[in-house]
C-alpha cells in the first residue's frame, strides 16, 4: 500500500522541529530519515505500525529534560521508548510524535551490596542488571521472557513480572527510587536508596503508568542475595483442567514456590521442537521451582509430588541436575520465540485468581472453537498471570480483526471471574477500549486526573491506555 504524501505544511513543521532538537542533541542522537525512522514504527505488538516524526536517543537526564522542554513547549506529542519489546503496542507511535528512546542510556551508577541496591540508567536491559552483581553473588529478582532484551524503563512503565514473580513479586516489588523527567522538562526524583520513602506513594503511581507521567531515565532496584539451589519439577497432566487445579491446590496447601510455569499442547511442541528442553508429550505442563539449601528443597519438593500424584499425573521428573535445570528454563523462555515460528500470533495478558483457572482454561477452549482460531497457553500459573496466544493468519483479510475479537472476550472473561485486564503487559493500544469494562466512568476519570496534575497537555504516550475519546476531549480541553 503507497503511504500519502505529507503536505508542505506538515513538511515545514517537522523540518523545524528536527532542526531544533538538532540544536540541543548531537547528530547522531537525531534520527530523522523517513527510511530510518521506520526502525521504530512498531514495537513487539508488530500487527500495527506507523513511523514517527523523528526519534532521539540522548544519553543522560539532561539531554531527556531537554528535549521533553522543547517538545512541550512546541506541542510536540512524546512517545517513551525501552527497547520496544511491549506487547500491548505501548511503544507504538503516532504520526506527529518525537519517539524518545533510552537504550543508549544503559550505564551502571552506583552499587551497594550492604544495603541492597543498584542504580542504574534505565534503558539497561534486565538480565543485564543481574549480569552486573552475580559474580558477587547478588541478582535482581524480576525475570520477564524478554529480560535479555527489554529494557528497565519498559519494565518500570508495565510493572513488569516474570516466571519467578510468585516469591520475589513483579517490578514494583523491587523497586526503591526514580528519577522522573516531566513532560515540561522538570527533573524530579521519587524514592531512593531505602525501604520506604515519606509521604504519598508517588513511586506507585509510577509504576505501571506506561509512560503516561514522565519519562524514567534513572531507577534504584532492589537486588538480592542468590539463594543456596534451586532445582525444578516437570508435572505432566492429560488436561490443561487437571493442571490449573494442581496449581491451585499447590497453593492452598501453603506452599511457595519460587515459580509455577503452565504451557499446554501447542506451546509444549513448539518450545521442544525449538529448544529440545526434553518436555513429555502430554496435554498440559507444568515447571514448579522451589529454592533453598538442599533440605529445603528436598522437602517442598515431596510435598508438591505428593499433591501432584492425587491429580493421575501423565509424568513427575525432577532434575538430577544443573545442566538440566538450566533445559527445562530455555524452553519455558522460549516459548514466545518458538510460537512465533509456527504461526502469526497475539499475546494476551489477563489475570486471574488462581481459583478459577480450571474454569478460564475450559472456557477459552470452548471459545478456541466458536471462533476457528488455536490457542496455545503459556503463563505465570502462581500468580494467575494468563498469556494465551491466539493464532491467526496476518495475510487472511479478517484473521486480524477475528483474532482481536477472541482476545476482547478472553479479557472480559479474566475481569468476570474477579481478574483485570493486565498484569505486566500494560493497556498500551492493544486494551484501551477495554478499559470501561474493568473501570466505571468515575474509576477512570480519578486516573485521568492523575495525568492531568503531571501531563496537562496531554503530550506523553498520547492514544495510549484511556479510549481515545477521553484522550481527544482531554487534549481539547
Amino acid at each position: 500500500m503507497q503511504m500519502p504524501v505529507p503536505d508542505a505544511t506538515v513538511l515545514a513543521r517537522k523540518a523545524l522541529i528536527v532542526d531544533r532538537l538538532l540544536a540541543i542533541l548531537p547528530a547522531d542522537a537525531v534520527v530523522h530519515d523517513e527510511a530510518e525512522t521506520r526502525a521504530y514504527e512498531c514495537d513487539a505488538l508488530t500487527a500495527y505500525r506507523c513511523p514517527p516524526l523523528a526519534a532521539v536517543l540522548p544519553r543522560s537526564t539532561a539531554e531527556v529534560s531537554a528535549v521533553l522542554k522543547l517538545c512541550h513547549a512546541m506541542g510536540v506529542p512524546v512517545v517513551p521508548r525501552g527497547s520496544g519489546t511491549s506487547l500491548a503496542g505501548g511503544a507504538l507511535p503516532t504520526a506527529d510524535c518525537v519517539i524518545l528512546g533510552v537504550a543508549r542510556m544503559n550505564n551502571v551508577l552506583e552499587t551497594d551490596y550492604e544495603n541492597r541496591f543498584i542504580k542504574v540508567q534505565s534503558g539497561r536491559t534486565n538480565l543485564s542488571v543481574t549480569g552486573a552483581v552475580e559474580a558477587d553473588g547478588f541478582f535482581y529478582a524480576p525475570d520477564p521472557s524478554s529480560q535479555l532484551a527489554c529494557a528497565i524503563a519498559g519494565n518500570i512503565a508495565m510493572n513488569s513480572g516474570g516466571a519467578h514473580c510468585l516469591k520475589y513479586g513483579v517490578t514494583t516489588n523491587n523497586l526503591l527510587g526514580v528519577t522522573l523527567v516531566l513532560m515540561d522538562g522538570t527533573v524530579v526524583e521519587v524514592g531512593g536508596a531505602h525501604m520506604d520513602a515519606p509521604g504519598l506513594d508517588l513511586l506507585g503511581v509510577i509504576c505501571g503508568s506506561e509512560g503516561q507521567l514522565g519519562v524514567v531515565t534513572e531507577a534504584t532496584l532492589r537486588i538480592l542475595p542468590k539463594p543456596e539451589g534451586a532445582r525444578p519439577v516437570l508435572i505432566g497432566f492429560d488436561s490443561n483442567e487437571v493442571a490449573g487445579t494442581c496449581v491451585a491446590d499447590i497453593i492452598k496447601a501453603g506452599i511457595l514456590p519460587v515459580a509455577i510455569e503452565f504451557m499446554d499442547r501447542p506451546c509444549i511442541r513448539a518450545t521442544e521442537d525449538f529448544a529440545h528442553a526434553g518436555y513429555p508429550d502430554c496435554e498440559a505442563l507444568l515447571i514448579v521451582e522451589v529454592e533453598g539449601s538442599p533440605a529445603e528443597i528436598d522437602e517442598q519438593l515431596a510435598l508438591i509430588k505428593t499433591i501432584a500424584t492425587r491429580h493421575n499425573p501423565v509424568e513427575l521428573r525432577e532434575s538430577k541436575s544443573e545442566e538440566e535445570s538450566k533445559k527445562i528454563w530455555l524452553g519455558r523462555k522460549s516459548a514466545f520465540g518458538a510460537m512465533g515460528q509456527i504461526n502469526d500470533y497475539m499475546c494476551l495478558d489477563g489475570t486471574i485468581p488462581i481459583t478459577a483457572l480450571p474454569y478460564v482454561l475450559r472456557r477459552i477452549g470452548e471459545m478456541s472453537k466458536e471462533f476457528g482460531l488455536d490457542v496455545g497457553n503459556v503463563f505465570h500459573a502462581g500468580d494467575g498471570n494468563m498469556h494465551p496466544l491466539i493464532l491467526y493468519d496476518a495475510n487472511k483479510p479478517g484473521d486480524l480483526e477475528l483474532c482481536e475479537a477472541f482476545g476482547a472476550e478472553i479479557l472480559k472473561l479474566c475481569v468476570e471471574v474477579g481478574g483485570c485486564l493486565t498484569g505486566e503487559h500494560g493497556v498500551g493500544i492493544e486494551k484501551r477500549d477495554l478499559m470501561s469494562v474493568q473501570f466505571t466512568d468515575a474509576d477512570m476519570e480519578a486516573q485521568c486526573r492523575v495525568k492531568d496534575v503531571f501531563d496537562p497537555a496531554w503530550l506523553l504516550n498520547a492514544a495510549k491506555v484511556f479510549p481515545l475519546h477521553i484522550t481527544a476531549s482531554r487534549r481539547a480541553a
